[in-house]
C-alpha cells in the first residue's frame, strides 16, 4: 500500500516536487521498519506497562518465535502489523509537501512513530486502554492510524507554515493519472488491510472485505456528487479522493456494521470529506495533500458512526467484548453508551497526536531547522534537496521543435514571391 500511496501523493504535488514526495512517502519503509523490529512491535503488543507495551519484551523479535496470535504465528502477525506502522507514518508526509527539509522529515517521522504511532497502536490493537478498558470499536485503525496521522499532519502543517503562493496561486496536481493509479492501488491493498485484520479466512474477513468494497464505492459517489452540485462537474481528483475517504471511514467500522451500514458510512464520509478539505482555506493552515480533511475527518466520522450503526449481529463475531460491555449502536439498541465511548476515544487520540506532533515539529524547527528557504522553494524542492528533476523534457522539447519546423507551411505571400522569382528567371 505504501508504493500506491507514493503514486497518489506524487501525482498530487506540482512537477518540481514529485521526487521529494516519493522519497518522503517511501523512506518510512526503511526507518520505521527498523524501529518496528527493534522495539516498536514490543511497544505496541508487549504486555501493558503504563503508557505503552513493554519495549523490551520482544526487542529485536526476541521471544517471538514459536508464539501465536489467534490462528497465525506471531512472526506473521508482526510482519502484517509492520505495514500498518509504515503507512501511518507515510500518511503524514502529505501535509509537508514542497517545503520541508528531507533530513527534518526523517527525524520527525522516526520520532512520530515512536511517540505517536507505537503507543496508539498499543491502546487500540494491543492490551491498552482503548481496547481493554473502554472496549471501543476500531477494527483496523480508524483511530490509531487515520485520526492519529491526520492530527499529526495538522500540527506539522501549522509549524511548517504555508507554501509560497498558498491561497493566491493555483497548486493543482501535476499528474492526475498517477493520482488515480495510486488511489485504485490503495483500494486493492485496503482489502488486505481490513479483511486481513480478521487474522484468518473466516466470516469476519468476508464481511470486512464486502464492507470495504461498499465503503469506498459509495464515498466515491458521494464526493463526485458534491463536486457536481458545487462545481458543475465531477473530477478525477475528486473520484480518487472519494475512494480514499471511504476506505478511511470504513476502516474502523468494517467488522461492526452491516453492508447497508457500510453504504451509509461510505456515502457520508464522501460528502463530509469533500466539504472538509476546504477548511484549510478558511482557517489558514496549508495541509498540502488533504491529510486532515480525508484522514482525520474521515477516520473520525467512521469511528463515531459505529456508535449509531454498530450491528449486534456483526459485532457478535468481530467485537464481542465491546458488544458485551457497551452494547450495539444507537439505532439498534436505543442506547448512546457505545456512541459516547467512540467519541471519547476518537477525541483522545486526536488531541494526544496533535499535541505531541506539535512539540516534535517545533523542537526540530528550533534546533536543526524544518523548512527550506523561500528561494529554494521557488526553485523546486526536488533540485534543492535531491539534485534531481522528476522529468527531463529537454529532448522532448527539442524533438517537438524540429517536428514543428518541418511541418511549417509557407505563407501565401512568400509563395507568390517565390513564384515571381521563378518566373523572372525563366
Amino acid at each position: 500500500m505504501t508504493p500506491a500511496l507514493a503514486f497518489f501523493y506524487g501525482g498530487m504535488v506540482r512537477a518540481k516536487g514529485v521526487l521529494n514526495m516519493l522519497m518522503m512517502t517511501v523512506i518510512p519503509m526503511a526507518t520505521v521498519a527498523v524501529l518496528w523490529i527493534l522495539f516498536g512491535f514490543s511497544m505496541a503488543f508487549g504486555d501493558a506497562k503504563g503508557f505503552s507495551g513493554n519495549p523490551f519484551q520482544y526487542m529485536g523479535m526476541h521471544g517471538v518465535i514459536g508464539q501465536e496470535v489467534g490462528t497465525i504465528p506471531m512472526y506473521a502477525f508482526a510482519a502484517f502489523q509492520s505495514a500498518f506502522a509504515i503507512i501511518a507514518v507515510a500518511l503524514v508526509a502529505g501535509a509537508a509537501a514542497d517545503r520541508m527539509k528531507f533530513s527534518a522529515w526523517i527525524v520527525f517521522s522516526a520520532l512520530w512513530a515512536i511517540l505517536c504511532y507505537f503507543p496508539a497502536a498499543h491502546w487500540v490493537f494491543g492490551t491498552g486502554w482503548i481496547l481493554n478498558k473502554m472496549h471501543a470499536v476500531d477494527f483496523a485503525g480508524g483511530t490509531a492510524i487515520h485520526i492519529n496521522a491526520g492530527a499529526g499532519a495538522l500540527a506539522l502543517a501549522i509549524v511548517l507554515g504555508k507554501r509560497v503562493g498558498f491561497g493566491s496561486k493555483p497548486m493543482r496536481p501535476h499528474n492526475t493519472t498517477m493520482v488515480m493509479l495510486g488511489a485504485t492501488g490503495l483500494w486493492f491493498g485496503w482489502f488486505g488491510f481490513n479483511a486481513g485484520s480478521a487474522l484468518g479466512a473466516n466470516e469476519v474477513a468476508g464481511y470486512a472485505w464486502i464492507n470495504t468494497l461498499l465503503g469506498a464505492g459509495t464515498a466515491f459517489l458521494g464526493w463526485i456528487l458534491v463536486e457536481r452540485i458545487r462545481d458543475g462537474h465531477p473530477t478525477t481528483l475528486g473520484a480518487a479522493s472519494g475512494m480514499v475517504a471511504g476506505l478511511v471511514g470504513i476502516t474502523p467500522a468494517c467488522a461492526a456494521v452491516s453492508p447497508l451500514g457500510a453504504i451509509v458510512v461510505g456515502f457520508l464520509c464522501g460528502i463530509v470529506c469533500a466539504l472538509a478539505v476546504g477548511l484549510k482555506y478558511r482557517f489558514g493552515y496549508d495541509d498540502s495533500l488533504d491529510v486532515v480533511g480525508v484522514h482525520m475527518v474521515g477516520g473520525f466520522v467512521g469511528t463515531v458512526l459505529i456508535g449509531f450503526l454498530g450491528d449486534p449481529n456483526y459485532m457478535a463475531l468481530g467485537h464481542e467484548g465491546s458488544l458485551e460491555a457497551n452494547g450495539s449502536g444507537l439505532f439498534y439498541s436505543g442506547s448512546a453508551k457505545l456512541l459516547g465511548i467512540q467519541l471519547v476515544c476518537a477525541l483522545a487520540v486526536m488531541v494526544y497526536s496533535f499535541v505531541v506532533s506539535f512539540i516534535i515539529a517545533y523542537a526540530i524547527k528550533k534546533t536543526m531547522g524544518i523548512r527550506i528557504t523561500t528561494k529554494q522553494e521557488l526553485t523546486g524542492i526536488d533540485l534543492v534537496e535531491h539534485a534531481e528533476a522528476g522529468y527531463d523534457l529537454s529532448n522532448v522539447r527539442y524533438t517537438s521543435m524540429r517536428i514543428r519546423d518541418s511541418l511549417v507551411v509557407p505563407s501565401s505571400s512568400s509563395s507568390s514571391k517565390d513564384s515571381d522569382k521563378t518566373g523572372a528567371k525563366a
